[in-house]
């Protein structure tokens, strides 16, 4: 488990294990589908579909498309979404909800698209990852995403370390968290080998 390394022509790169491939693949997989906008099965980007089909493909018709169809203005029940899409404004609601009806829809592409990056550059039967460094920073966000799904479903708080010392191995918990902290361990190496 030898994590991210620089490499020397730039970028980075790391070597994963079949299983291990396939616990990354599987849960950016679950975090795609969960982000993925259900009013648009196909996961168009930004700027696709709407009013980009009718006009001239410029700038105008990405703001003309915004503003004709903006997003909720409520965070998701889901408390794993809520995580992943969080209120710009804890304190006021009102431009919480504002904020978010012009910037939910980004965000969820910006996660789909990560995932996607991510699942496009690990082999699923393990081997070797080499990324560029735009590609490693987006293996850091969808990672991020992983880890923040992970620790809403575990509960993970600032004791949680001391109570997966206390859990037995069969506890079912015990594996989980112990993915959460391979990614914790991932993620680190991936911000040392580009820095």
């Amino acid at each position: 488990m030898g994590g991210f390394r620089s490499r020397r022509k730039g970028g980075v790169t790391a070597r994963f294990a079949a299983s291990q491939a396939g616990i990354i693949r599987a849960l950016v997989s679950q975090v795609e589908e969960l982000v993925g906008d259900p009013a648009d099965p196909a996961g168009a980007a930004p700027g696709q579909g709407g009013l980009r089909e009718r006009g001239t493909g410029g700038p105008l018709d990405d703001v003309a498309a915004l503003l004709s169809n903006p997003g909720p203005d409520t965070p998701p029940d889901d408390p794993v979404l809520a995580r992943l899409l969080p209120d710009a404004y804890r304190d006021d609601t009102e431009a919480a909800g504002e904020f978010r009806r012009f910037t939910e829809q980004d965000l969820r592409s910006g996660k789909l698209a990560a995932a996607r990056i991510v699942l496009d550059t690990l082999p699923e039967e393990g081997g070797r990852v080499e990324l560029s460094e735009q590609d490693a920073q987006v293996w850091l966000r969808a990672l991020n995403d992983v880890r923040l799904a992970l620790g809403v479903r575990l509960d993970i708080t600032e004791d949680t370390a001391q109570r997966s010392q206390d859990l037995d191995p069969a506890d079912p918990r015990s594996a989980y968290l112990w993915v959460y902290d391979w990614l914790t361990y991932l993620q680190e190496t991936l911000v040392r080998a580009l820095w």
